[in-house]
Parts: structure tokens; C-alpha cells; sequence
């Protein structure tokens, strides 16, 4: 009985709708959250929390903006580094503009400038899917990425043409800057990631997180049932533009500190669509799941080189990642496309019957 359903009764659809609608998954969620705000400042060290744990967060929420557009509406991106690019590089114009106005707000409103950006390049999908929509996405990631280098007026003209982060304060506490502490900046990374996933999750269970399934399913058919298109792909765009914005903004202002247009390149935007596909189409919790296993797989393999003294060197290390990377999604894809979320729901169902598995 210690992960079942039974004797947990619903009197209302609100309560039958609700978002952990299992007591266990509920707490489980709560000691999750506790264990994140209270015991990974207390116990892990800035090393870890700044290198692993901060950069894991915001590659997770790039990684959901990506999933809504291509796990929940069905429509393929390449150019994912580009809108984060456009986060970050317009949260630098934000501040330039409004010096005075708080960092995390414009951090926030970074996402609407790439939403805008996002319909922008999304207005292909009116007429165009699959292959031609993913090469039509990879134009725009190289046009995004010629314009941040070749426009000086985004990076205000910096010899280095790089975008420098100023200090910025919170209630007289820095959070940006070379003086900004690394839990504060945690804090403030999980908080944000905290908030937007707990929107994104309603916004997939509600109705237009359905109608989005019901395009990626079959476009067609969710026409014949009254489904605008048009207006249901280009949202789609908007919110995953969003997300993607605002990861970039907190890549460059909440964790690098500095960063050049090849930071948002299209390696960037390869990175997190294999996030996507290992830890599992149309499931944000697969979104944190491949942001960890992607991020933290040269992290082990240099632990194992430095523990067992192998004689590997630092490319070495990398060829050895490409290749695991490469495996890994060709696995996936042939024994579970649904990825490492797939895997986790196995684990809960056999708990669930457990210890008696009939």
C-alpha cells in the first residue's frame, strides 16, 4: 500500500483534474522543492551548485520550451540556440534601457522578445511541416546568429562583441554580477524554472495543451473537429519561443556572467533537442531527466578519468561523450521513443503493485 490509489476518493472534477492528484506524488513534489530551496544551499558546495546543478536547471527549461513546440504540437526545431540567443541578447538592450527597473522582470520580459521572434520564424508552419518546417527553423538559426555578431547595436558596441553582465541588486542583495553569490543566483534560477514549469504543466493539462496534441496527432483531423491551425501553431511557437528566451537570458545573466554569439549557436540548438529526444517526447519531467543525463555525462566521464587515473585526455573525454550521445538516442529511439519519462512510469506503476505483483 505504499504507492497506491486506493481509498483516495475524488468528490469534484477540480480535485479529479488536479495536478498531483495522488497524495504520494503530492509530497513527493513538496520533499523535492524542500530537499532544492533548503538542503542543496546547505550542503552542496559552490563548485557544485554553480557547475552542475544551476546549468542543468536552465537547459531544463530551454529544453521544456522545446518539447511543448515539438513533444506536444508536433513541430520540429533547429533553432532553438537562436531563440535563446534572442532572449539573452534583448534582456541586454532591456538593461540598457531601463537600468532601473528589476533584473528578474527583465529577465522575464526577455521571453516576450523571443516569442515575437519565435511567430516570426514560425509563420512557415502555416504551410509547411516536417523536414521543410526543421530546415526552414535552421535558416533562422543562422540568420539569428549572423545577426548577433554582425550587428553591433545588440552587444552596445563592445570591442569584445560580447554581452557583459552589470550588477544588479534585490533588496540591496546583489544577483547579478561578479558580486552576486552563487546561491543567491541558484535560488533565483530555481525559482523561475519552479514557476514556469508549474505553468507549463497546467498549460499542457487544459485546453490548449490539447489542442496541441490534438495537431501533433493528426493535423487534419483536428481541423475537421474546429481547430484553427494556424492560430494553434503559431501559440505554439509563441510559448516554446518563451521558454527558450528566458533560459537564455538566465544562461548569460544567472550563470556565465559573459557571452559571445557562439555561446547560442547551432550545437546549442542540438544540445537541448537530444535532451528532448532521450529524456522523452511530450513529457516535461523528461525535459530535466535528459538536461541531467546530457550535461552530466562529461562531468562523470572526467570523474571516472581522474578516479581510476585513465590515460585519457580532455578530447578524448569529449569523442568518448559525442559517441555515448549518439548511442544513447539511437537506443532510445529504437527501444523506447518515449525516452527516460517512459522509464520512470514503468518504475511507478511496478511500485504501485508492489509487493504483490499480480
Amino acid at each position: 500500500m505504499f504507492y497506491r490509489e486506493a481509498g483516495q476518493f475524488k468528490t469534484s472534477y477540480r480535485a479529479d483534474q488536479a495536478l498531483f492528484p495522488i497524495l504520494q506524488d503530492k509530497i513527493g513534489i513538496i520533499l523535492i522543492l524542500a530537499l532544492a530551496f533548503i538542503a542543496v544551499p546547505l550542503t552542496q558546495s559552490d563548485f557544485v551548485i554553480d557547475s552542475i546543478i544551476t546549468p542543468i536547471l536552465i537547459l531544463s527549461l530551454a529544453a521544456i520550451g522545446l518539447n511543448l513546440l515539438t513533444g506536444y504540437t508536433g513541430l520540429l526545431s533547429l533553432g532553438t540556440g537562436a531563440f535563446m540567443g534572442v532572449g539573452a541578447f534583448g534582456c541586454y538592450k532591456l538593461t540598457t534601457f531601463f537600468p532601473h527597473v528589476n533584473i528578474i522582470i527583465l529577465i522575464v520580459c526577455s521571453g516576450f522578445l523571443s516569442a515575437a521572434a519565435g511567430i516570426l520564424f514560425g509563420l512557415p508552419s502555416l504551410r509547411i511541416k516536417g523536414f521543410y518546417l526543421a530546415v526552414a527553423t535552421l535558416a533562422a538559426q543562422f540568420f539569428l546568429s549572423w545577426c548577433f555578431i554582425r550587428i553591433p547595436w545588440l552587444y552596445n558596441y563592445n570591442v569584445s562583441a560580447s554581452i557583459e553582465v552589470p550588477k544588479r541588486f534585490l533588496f540591496d542583495i546583489p544577483i547579478t554580477g561578479p558580486t552576486a553569490t552563487v546561491v543567491t543566483r541558484y535560488l533565483i534560477v530555481l525559482s523561475i524554472v519552479s514557476v514556469m514549469t508549474w505553468l507549463a504543466s497546467n498549460l499542457v493539462r487544459g485546453r490548449i495543451g490539447r489542442t496541441w496534441m490534438a495537431v501533433r496527432d493528426m493535423d487534419i483531423a483536428a481541423e475537421l473537429i474546429g481547430i484553427k491551425l494556424y492560430p494553434t501553431k503559431l501559440l505554439a511557437f509563441a510559448v516554446s519561443s518563451f521558454y527558450c528566451g528566458v533560459a537564455g537570458a538566465m544562461l548569460v545573466f544567472l550563470y556565465l556572467g559573459n557571452a559571445e554569439s557562439e555561446s547560442f549557436n547551432i550545437n546549442q540548438s542540438f544540445l537541448v533537442l537530444f535532451m528532448v529526444i532521450i529524456g522523452g517526447l511530450g513529457s516535461l519531467l523528461g525535459s530535466f531527466f535528459g538536461a541531467a543525463l546530457i550535461y552530466g555525462l562529461p562531468i562523470v566521464l572526467r570523474m571516472i578519468k581522474t578516479t581510476f587515473n585513465l590515460p585519457i585526455t580532455a578530447a578524448n573525454v569529449e569523442h568518448i561523450t559525442f559517441i555515448t550521445v549518439g548511442t544513447l538516442i539511437i537506443v532510445f529511439l529504437i527501444a523506447e521513443p518515449n525516452g527516460l519519462a517512459r522509464l520512470w512510469q514503468i518504475g511507478k506503476q511496478k511500485l504501485r503493485v508492489w509487493p504483490f505483483p499480480y
